[in-house]
C-alpha cells in the first residue's frame, strides 16, 4: 500500500493542475514553471519536461499569464477568450498533468493525462464560459470583472494547493464535479418537467 502513496500523489497532483487550467490557461503552468525552477516542495517534472522549469519558459508562461488574467477584465474580449479557452485548457491540462505525473509508467500517464488531465480542465473551462454567459445576462456584464477575479483566485489556490496537498485538490475537484452533474441533473430535470 506504500507503494501506491507516490502514484496517487502524482495523479492527484496532476489533475489537480488541470482543473486548475481550466480556470486559467496558462496561471497553473507559470506556478508549476516556478515551483519546478526553484525545487519547491519537491515536486519533480518528468523526464523530457524540465524545459517548463527553465528560464525562458518561466518568462513566457509569465507574459502569457499576464495577459490572460488582465484581457479578462476587458468586456466582449473575455467572451472571445471563452471561446478559446476550453481548447487550450484541454491541451493546458494534459500537459500539465503528464509533466507531474513523474511516477507513473508512461502509457498510464499519458492516458490519464489526456483523459482525466485534459478532461477536467475542458468541463471546468466549459463551466466558466457558462458562469460568464450567466454573469453577462444577469448583470449586464458588470459582474464579469468579479467573476474574472474569483477564477483567477481560484486558479492561483487550486494550484499551489494542487503542489502542496495534491490529495486535497484530487478531493476539491471530485466534490466540484460532483457538485456540478448534481446541478446540471436538477436543471435537466425540471426543463424536462415543463
Amino acid at each position: 500500500m506504500a507503494d501506491l502513496a507516490p502514484l496517487l500523489l502524482s495523479v492527484a497532483l496532476g489533475i489537480g493542475l488541470a482543473a486548475a487550467c481550466g480556470l486559467r490557461v496558462f496561471l497553473p503552468l507559470f506556478v508549476t514553471s516556478v515551483l519546478a525552477h526553484f525545487d519547491v516542495g519537491g515536486t519533480g517534472l518528468r523526464e523530457g519536461f524540465s524545459w517548463l522549469a527553465s528560464g525562458p519558459a518561466m518568462i513566457a508562461l509569465g507574459t502569457a499569464m499576464v495577459v490572460e488574467v488582465l484581457a479578462y477584465y476587458i468586456p466582449l474580449l473575455d467572451h472571445a477568450l471563452d471561446v478559446i479557452a476550453v481548447p487550450l485548457s484541454t491541451a493546458a491540462g494534459t500537459l500539465v498533468a503528464i509533466s507531474t505525473m513523474v511516477d507513473l509508467p508512461p502509457g498510464l500517464a499519458w492516458g490519464l493525462a489526456i483523459v482525466a488531465g485534459g478532461g477536467v480542465a475542458g468541463l471546468v473551462s466549459a463551466g466558466t464560459a457558462i458562469t460568464r454567459v450567466a454573469s453577462t445576462t444577469t448583470t449586464g456584464g458588470l459582474g464579469n470583472p468579479v467573476v474574472a477575479t474569483a477564477e483567477s483566485g481560484a486558479a492561483v489556490t487550486l494550484s499551489l494547493v494542487a503542489w502542496f496537498v495534491p490529495v486535497l485538490a484530487l478531493v476539491v475537484v471530485i466534490l466540484l464535479l460532483w457538485l456540478s452533474v448534481r446541478w446540471l441533473a436538477g436543471r435537466w430535470s425540471g426543463r424536462r418537467s415543463r
